[in-house]
């Protein structure tokens, strides 16, 4: 029984390298971490902002979830950046399909007689 062996290029191990690391993700949180000058104290406030429909939502962050919340806010721009990489790398396989399957045509159109 044969079995079809397909050829990986560069553009699928890429993706799915890419697919793998978001698999490996941890926790995200979209939005921005900030300070804030509180009045009165000496060390500064935390707020998280982010979009909720279209406006601008700001969230206090304690001072004890300040390290954690840092962390998801950085895995959601590497898992920004992967989902890029994704995109890029399946758009290049849809484009490389397309020039390969015309390259198939132009040869069979050259092999007849």
């Amino acid at each position: 029984m044969k079995t079809k062996t397909t050829i990986a290029n560069r553009h699928a191990t890429a993706r799915d390298f890419a697919l793998r690391q978001i698999a490996l993700t941890g926790p995200f949180l979209e939005g921005h971490l900030g300070q804030f000058k509180r009045p009165g104290c000496a060390t500064p406030g935390w707020h998280l902002t982010f979009k909720q429909k279209g406006k601008t939502r700001t969230v206090y962050v304690p001072m004890s979830l300040v390290p954690e919340v840092k962390q998801w806010t950085r895995n959601f721009k590497r898992l920004k950046q992967r989902i890029r990489e994704v995109t890029r790398h399946s758009l290049a396989l849809v484009r490389g399909h397309v020039a390969a399957q015309r390259a198939a045509k132009r040869a069979r159109a050259l092999m007849r007689p």
